[in-house]
């Protein structure tokens, strides 16, 4: 093993995307933006397909059309569209855009000119999160809309919305953001425009409020066996859901110190005893967060090892205890399923002060992704 390599189980994949088709009848969505949520792109995309996804999701147009350009020849949509992007390369790729805002349609419009392509297009509802999507001025978008559908120069095949507070299941917003974006469905087909796909579930919807299983469900950290809200919903075990990634890396030295040893940067730790302190070959350009404290640490020769000082670039320090005999070169587990007692990706997070979803999409590309496709 390297200094440190990422484990992604595609068993693990397949097994969560099986877990969601058992639980709905609407087409599956397989969210594989942020590469994969740090998964990998290709190999997470080749295997949700292979397992059943209908659709892939990606926000850039550049995973999408890496997607593409794989020999991935499923639905993919791209929902995060900015003014200047690639639209003719999509369009001659056959990729689903994301629209918000009269001015992203017209520059979609000029590339399927020049692409001699019709856009397929979903329609993207501001319903409370004041992020993505049309809002206020919905009705001037849809009357142009409207004029290109009648003249065929775009194909409106889906509208969708995205909830905020999905993760809290009795939560009344979600009920309104449901009704709002039935109200536009039903003042499009006024207009005689029937979009075929319509979406709004999330993992966390996905898994708890059946009224919003439309169309289409967007399955994301779900996918990746990761509980949408450990607070709320549950750990991943009590979902039934198998988190896909292990996080492992080398010790770069091991050394003993005596009580009164600083530890990393501004001294912030001090050891209150004789220790044996243990250098991760990791750090925060690798993705490890740099405020994780000592809720945080490695797994190794069966015991946890908590984070004692701050997080370097390139490393940080765990303290192993004075009788420990681990050496140097030793491997370590930074987190996985807890299966074996090392710590979870939703420790670190708490331990972070953030959540799952920011641990393994940080995770970055100076860490190999190493893919094992048997069932463990």
């Amino acid at each position: 093993m390297s200094r440190a390599v990422a484990e992604i189980d595609i068993y693990a994949i397949k097994s969560n995307l099986d877990l969601i088709k058992n639980k709905t009848k609407s087409q599956i969505l397989a969210v594989v933006k942020a590469n994969a949520y740090g998964h990998g792109l290709i190999p997470v995309a080749k295997a949700a397909i292979e397992s059943g996804a209908d659709w892939l999701g990606t926000a850039l147009l550049e995973e999408a059309i890496e997607l593409r350009k794989s020999g991935i020849s499923a639905p993919i949509i791209a929902w995060l569209t900015p003014l200047g992007e690639d639209f003719r390369s999509a369009l001659e790729l056959n990729i689903d855009l994301s629209i918000s805002s009269p001015e992203v349609l017209d520059e979609i419009v000029l590339a399927s000119n020049l692409a001699n392509k019709v856009p397929r297009l979903h329609i993207e509802i501001d319903t409370g999160m004041s992020r993505g999507g049309v809002r206020d001025d919905w009705e001037k978008l849809f009357i142009q809309l409207e004029e290109l559908v009648k003249s065929n120069k775009i194909n409106v095949v889906g509208i969708w919305t995205h909830l905020a507070r999905a993760d809290e299941p009795e939560e009344q917003m979600n009920a309104t953001q449901l009704s709002q974006l039935n109200d536009r469905v039903s003042d499009l087909e006024k207009r005689g425009i029937k979009p075929e796909f319509i979406h709004i579930a999330n993992s966390a919807a996905a898994l708890t409020n059946k009224q919003s299983h439309k169309s289409i469900v967007r399955w994301g950290i779900g996918l990746y066996g990761l509980s949408p809200d450990v607070n709320s919903l549950g750990s991943s075990k009590s979902l039934d859901l198998r988190p896909a990634m292990k996080l492992k890396a080398k010790l770069n030295l091991v050394k003993q110190v005596k009580a009164g040893a600083t530890v990393g940067y501004g001294a912030t730790a001090v050891t209150t005893k004789d220790t044996k302190l243990g250098v991760v070959a990791m750090g925060y350009a690798d993705g490890i967060p740099r405020n994780a404290n000592s809720d945080a640490g490695v797994f190794v020769a069966g015991k946890r090892a908590a984070i004692i000082g701050r997080v370097s670039m390139d490393q940080f320090v765990v303290d192993l205890g004075i009788d420990s005999l681990v050496k140097t070169g030793d491997e370590v587990i930074v987190f996985g399923d807890g299966s074996a007692g090392e710590y979870t990706i939703d420790e670190w997070a708490k331990a972070c002060g953030t959540i799952n979803y920011e641990i393994v999409t940080r995770i970055g590309p100076r860490v190999p992704r190493i893919y094992t496709y048997e069932r463990t």
